[in-house]
C-alpha cells in the first residue's frame, strides 16, 4: 500500500450516489496552520437557489467556495464568535440582566439597556447611562449560539443529493520527522508526520499534507459594525487565478480523527535503505570579510562530522520528495542499541538530492591550529596580507579517519603554497583533504594571500 503521493495541486472529486448521502470530510493541512477542509454535507440542493445553514466550526468566510462545479456561491453570512464581547453586540438594542454585588456580598441583579459597543454603554432603569458594564452579564441562550454559524446561498444547475463546500480554517499544523540509522556502508531511513490539532476537531477524514512554502495574502482587517457579524456577499466579477503547482502532497493512508490538544503520528513512506557516507571537517581560520588580522596564539577546535546519505534517482528513496523536518541520526552501540548521535534540520529536498546531516562534533578528532608567519603591505588604498598556517589533526580513533580542513573567504584572496593540493571548492571555499592515521596526527601547512 503506498502511503506517500506527491503530486503539484491539489484537488478533490465530490462523490455524488443515489440514496442517502453521508457526510464526508477531506481535509489539507498546512505546515503554516492553515488548514483546507472540503466536505460534503447530507443536505439536497434543489435546482435553483436555495439557502442553508450550517454548523462548520469556525473558519475563514471569504475563503468559502462550492466544490461540484454546477453550484455557484451567491452569498454567505457568518457569525464566528461564541465569546462574551460579541454576545454583547447581538445584545444592542435589548435588556440584559448583569448580576452584581452589594456591599454586604449579597447577589443583586441590574437590569440595564445595551446601547452600543465601541465603547460598550447601557442605559440604567432611572434612564441614566454608564460606558462600564453594570455587573456579570447573564445571556439568554437564543443570544450565546453553540458554535459558529454558517448561513449559504447557492445556485444549483440541476439537483444534488449533497452539498460540497471548501474552505480555510485553522486549528491543525504539521511537521515532519525523520530517523535514520546509519551502519556500515548503508543507513536506514524512516519518516513519519505529527499532526497537532490545536482547536480543530473532526471525527473522521481523510488527511493530506502539503509540504512546500505556499503564499499566504495578508488578511483583511474588518471592523464590526453593532450588533452585526462577518457578512460575504455575492459578486459579478471573478478574481485572478495564479500558479499553486510548486508544493508536494501527501495522502495518509485510511480515515483519521483530529481531536484538539492530541497529536496524531502517521508514516510517510516504508522504511529505506540507502547509501550512507560520513565525512569529518574542520573549519579555517581567516575571516570571510574584512582585514586578515595576526594572530599568534594556538588554536585547538573539535571536528565537525556530516552523514551524506545518497538518494540517486530510480531508487525507491531516491524518488520521494521529502519535506523539510528534524532528522534524527542513530549509530548502534556494541550491545546493538541506537544511540543518538546526531540531529539536524533539513529543508524540502526534491527527489534526486542527497541529505547532508550535520551531526555535530567529533569527540576523537581533533585540530591545532597556529598561524606561524604574518606580513602585510600596501598599493595604494588596498591592503595585501600573507599568512602562514600549520594545522596538526589529531586522531584517537582505532582506525583511520579522512578529514577536510575548509577555508572560506569572500573578496580577493588565494592560497599562495600548501603542503597538501588545494582544491577549489567555489569562489569562496577552497579544500584540503587529510587522511589521519589511527590514534596518529597529520599535518598540514599552507600560506594565503589576501586583499582588502
Amino acid at each position: 500500500m503506498r502511503s506517500l503521493i506527491g503530486c503539484g495541486v491539489v484537488a478533490w472529486c465530490a462523490l455524488v450516489a443515489a440514496g442517502p448521502v453521508a457526510a464526508q470530510t477531506s481535509v489539507t493541512i498546512y505546515q503554516d496552520g492553515r488548514v483546507l477542509q472540503r466536505r460534503t454535507l447530507p443536505v439536497r440542493v434543489p435546482t435553483g437557489p436555495s439557502t442553508h445553514r450550517l454548523a462548520l466550526g469556525a473558519l475563514e468566510a471569504g475563503s468559502l467556495f462550492a466544490v461540484d462545479p454546477g453550484v455557484a456561491i451567491m452569498g454567505a453570512w457568518y457569525d464566528p464568535a461564541v465569546d462574551q464581547g460579541n454576545a454583547i453586540r447581538r445584545a444592542v438594542g435589548t435588556q440584559l440582566t448583569f448580576e452584581t454585588r452589594g456591599a454586604n456580598g449579597a447577589r443583586e441583579l441590574v437590569v440595564a439597556t445595551v446601547l452600543g459597543v465601541d465603547p460598550e454603554r447601557y442605559r440604567l432603569a432611572d434612564g441614566k447611562v454608564v460606558f462600564e458594564r453594570p455587573g456579570l452579564p447573564l445571556f439568554p441562550a437564543e443570544l450565546v449560539p453553540a458554535d459558529a454559524a454558517l448561513t449559504v446561498a447557492v445556485r444549483a444547475e440541476r439537483a444534488l443529493p449533497a452539498l460540497g463546500l471548501g474552505f480555510f480554517s485553522t486549528g491543525a499544523s504539521w511537521a515532519a520527522s525523520y530517523a535514520i540509522i546509519v551502519g556500515r556502508p548503508t543507513a536506514r531511513v524512516s519518516g513519519h508526520a505529527t499532526i497537532a490539532a490545536g482547536t480543530l476537531r473532526i471525527d473522521s477524514a481523510e488527511v493530506q499534507l502539503l509540504a512546500g512554502n505556499v503564499g499566504s495574502a495578508p488578511k483583511a482587517q474588518f471592523a464590526l459594525r453593532e450588533g452585526r457579524a462577518v457578512s460575504m456577499a455575492a459578486m459579478d466579477a471573478v478574481a485572478g487565478e495564479v500558479q499553486v503547482g510548486e508544493a508536494h502532497l501527501y495522502t495518509l493512508a485510511g480515515r483519521h480523527a483530529l481531536v484538539p490538544g492530541v497529536e496524531t503520528v502517521a508514516a510517510l513512506f516504508e522504511p529505506a535503505s540507502a547509501p550512507v557516507e560520513r565525512t569529518y571537517t574542520v573549519r579555517g581560520q581567516v575571516p570571510f570579510y574584512g582585514g586578515l588580522p595576526q594572530f599568534g596564539e594556538e588554536e585547538t577546535q573539535p571536528g565537525h562530522a556530516t552523514h551524506l546519505v545518497k538518494r540517486p534517482a530510480r531508487t525507491p528513496f531516491g524518488d520521494l520528495p521529502i519535506p523539510g523536518g528534524t532528522a534524527r541520526i542513530y549509530e548502534r552501540d556494541p550491545a546493538g542499541r541506537p544511540q543518538l548521535i546526531g540531529e539536524a534540520a533539513i529543508g524540502h529536498t526534491a527527489a534526486g538530492q542527497d541529505l547532508r546531516l550535520d551531526a555535530g562534533t567529533a569527540f576523537d578528532l581533533t585540530a591545532r591550529r597556529t598561524q606561524t608567519t604574518y606580513e602585510t603591505t600596501r598599493q595604494g588604498q588596498r591592503t595585501i596580507a600573507t599568512a602562514t598556517y600549520v594545522v596538526t589533526l589529531a586522531n584517537a580513533r582505532d582506525s583511520a579517519a579522512v578529514i577536510d580542513v575548509l577555508e572560506q573567504r569572500g573578496g580577493e584572496w588565494s592560497v599562495v603554497s600548501s603542503s597538501l593540493p588545494a582544491d577549489k571548492v567555489s569562489s569562496t571555499i577552497t579544500r584540503f583533504r587529510a587522511r589521519v592515521p589511527a590514534r596518529g596526527e597529520a599535518s598540514l601547512t599552507y600560506r594565503v594571500r589576501v586583499v582588502w
